[in-house]
């Protein structure tokens, strides 16, 4: 029997965010790709102590941001400090690895399915290679098992007693090479469905009637997607997912397979965002737009108008982010070529914090609108108000369609102020 260490290092919030943690993605479905003689102890900084006196054989450090970063090298370094052999991994790792290398003794580059037994070879023989680089070679989606959440802590993943999402994906890379986004570095530009049936299996496994699909977008293949709806529906989950395709034949399937609420890319005051955003709640399905402050065209009076805008349209959550030069996207090369990144402190690459020269203003100028924007749409009750409504809601729809369990409801009520189910 092997034992591995598996960690996850805390990053730093934005301010304006609620304090709640989700259950993470990138580690459960890495512990998936672990053969079965490998016994896993897994910590997620965010919500427990990281435990350096481990007796584990082996220490995988898993990253996902690139703020993430400045912290997982300090926890590798003080394993490493304790004589413990560290691997790294995750897609902050790759964004990463040259800065990485210095505070592994391996560093792992591209997805782990069908590759992790000859890691755990050479780890056994004495011989792990400093670099496993599998970059631009993807294994087929028939490999992807069912994530290991049974090694979270549940109890841990909550929010005031309300049970929060769980993290699936049900397709791998992307097709579109947007401006602010590193996906096509990860993985790739081709979009690679999982099969059906394995979504639904992964599905019908967990414990949990709430589901964020994390793909990168939702918006790649219509008739998969179509596919997709229909053959989830039946499970009466209330999911979560990004963009869907604003096509009627989409958008009411999309309602009948449970769909909870999606994040829609809100970038100009076009009436093509406010028609997007009125079918979808027409359906039932609500809205946060996720939006990006300090593009070039960008200046403050556009901001004003762009969080006008927003709140005309009555949005159920907004998410205010500054444009971030992340590494390996093409806004970073361009602004790169243009002498305006300011600097290279990865843990204030946070979305919430200037780290550029923006085009039409100053810099305390677009960190001073991402304030006003965040103050301007929520007003004094902030998102937790907005949440607990949407929380509402799928409360509602549970009970509509008997998913809801009905121990939680007192919980829950409390913030939510839904009403009582039945037997209450």
């Amino acid at each position: 029997m092997l034992n591995v260490e598996l960690v996850y290092p805390k990053w730093p919030k934005m301010e304006h965010q609620p304090e709640f943690h989700l259950p993470p993605h990138g580690p459960v479905v890495f512990a998936a790709t672990l053969p079965d003689h490998v016994e896993i102890s897994f910590r997620d900084e965010h919500v427990q102590p990281i435990d350096f006196d481990t007796s584990a054989d082996l220490v995988f450090v898993s990253c996902m941001l690139t703020c993430q970063m400045p912290r997982a090298w300090e926890v590798a370094d003080e394993y490493r400090a304790r004589g413990k052999t560290v691997v790294f991994g995750g897609i902050g790792t790759q964004l990463h690895e040259a800065q990485t290398r210095p505070h592994a003794d391996s560093v792992f580059l591209g997805e782990t399915e069908g590759r992790m037994e000859a890691l755990l070879e050479d780890f056994a023989n004495g011989a792990l290679k400093p670099v496993y680089d599998y970059r631009n070679q993807f294994p087929d989606t028939r490999l992807i098992q069912p994530a290991r959440r049974d090694i979270l802590s549940r109890d841990l993943y909550n929010y005031r007693g309300v049970q929060m999402v769980d993290l699936v994906h049900a397709s791998r890379g992307c097709r579109f090479d947007c401006f602010p986004c590193c996906t096509p570095y990860l993985g790739g530009c081709q979009f690679r469905p999982r099969p059906y049936d394995d979504v639904v299996a992964e599905l019908e496994g967990i414990d949990n009637n709430r589901i964020f699909f994390v793909d990168n977008s939702m918006a790649n293949d219509d008739e998969w997607l179509k596919g997709l709806l229909r053959a989830i529906a039946p499970l009466k989950k209330k999911w979560i997912s990004h963009p869907l395709k604003d096509n009627p034949e989409i958008l009411d399937l999309a309602a009948k397979a449970g769909g909870w609420y999606v994040y829609q890319a809100i970038f100009n005051t076009a009436d093509v965002i406010r028609d997007r955003v009125k079918h979808l709640k027409d359906r039932g399905i609500g809205v946060e737009g996720t939006v990006i402050l300090g593009t070039d065209d960008q200046d403050e009076d556009a901001i004003k108008r762009l969080v006008e805008f927003l709140v005309d349209m009555d949005l159920d959550l907004a998410e205010f982010t500054i444009m971030t030069p992340f590494p390996h996207t093409p806004v970073r090369a361009d602004l790169e070529r243009q002498g305006r990144i300011l600097h290279d402190d990865w843990i204030r690459y946070t979305g919430a914090e200037t780290v550029f020269q923006p085009a039409r203003m100053s810099v305390d100028a677009l960190d001073r609108m991402h304030r006003y924007a965040w103050e301007t749409f929520y007003g004094p009750g902030g998102k937790e108000v907005r949440m607990g409504q949407l929380y509402k809601r799928v409360i509602e729809k549970e009970m509509a369609d008997g998913t809801f369990r009905s121990h939680r409801v007192r919980r829950e009520r409390a913030w939510t102020g839904a009403a009582k189910g039945p037997g209450e």
